[in-house]
């Protein structure tokens, strides 16, 4: 389930989309008088900084994830989440700890960060990463039902590919081997021959050769 935790990219793509949307850069009526102005731009001033300190330890946290110092991370990720609660930075936090339990073998402790996430984030990117990620986390804790509980509960929209594969994997450790051809199929479909065809046809491989080693 480790390829599931690589994808930092999206995250911060994810990232600056919600900074964007949390940014109220455009004033929604006309501002009357000088004092309301300069009341404007103080709120406005403050707002940024605040955003701006956010941004600032998410960068912190992710160079001491990235130098694998885990208990630094940890540490970061709690302040942004104490701190900076209703920003996505929060919500990147949550994520970060998560990937720090499964990393270190306490995958039952990434589902409250994660279901965090899939449940109140206000991005819906983020939400669909978390709930990949619990659903991955549930197939290792040997709970695939609960797995594909978690995803028939998501829309997956643009990571269609995505679910197709965590859904084969879970019908896979049920030992449905048909169920999980089809879904790794439908996974190459939704890929479009990206950069995860290569492992699904890796996974479609293994499940054709254990089927032919059997007595």
């Amino acid at each position: 389930m480790a390829e599931e935790y690589l994808t930092d990219d999206e995250q911060l793509d994810a990232v600056k989309r919600a900074f964007t949307e949390y940014a109220p850069w455009i004033l929604g009526g006309v501002v009357l008088g000088v004092g309301g102005w300069y009341g404007y731009q103080h709120y406005q001033s403050h707002k940024n900084e605040v955003a701006f300190q956010a941004a600032d330890q998410f960068g912190k946290m992710t160079a001491a994830l990235q130098g694998n110092d885990s208990d630094k991370s940890l540490q970061i990720a709690a302040e942004l989440i104490k701190n900076f609660p209703d920003s996505p930075y929060a919500d990147q936090a949550q994520l970060t700890i998560a990937r720090i339990d499964v990393e270190s073998g306490k995958s039952a402790d990434a589902v409250a960060p994660l279901s965090q996430v899939m449940n109140h984030s206000k991005d819906v990117e983020l939400q669909q990463i978390a709930r990949l990620r619990l659903a991955r986390v549930q197939i290792d804790q040997g709970k695939a039902d609960e797995a594909i509980s978690t995803l028939a509960a998501g829309k997956p929209g643009t990571f269609a590919a995505r679910y197709h594969e965590v859904h084969g994997d879970a019908l896979s450790a049920k030992k449905d081997i048909p169920g999980a051809v089809a879904e790794y199929n439908a996974a190459l479909a939704a890929s479009f021959g990206g950069a995860d065809a290569a492992l699904l046809q890796l996974k479609l491989a293994d499940l054709a050769s254990n089927e032919k080693a059997k007595p």
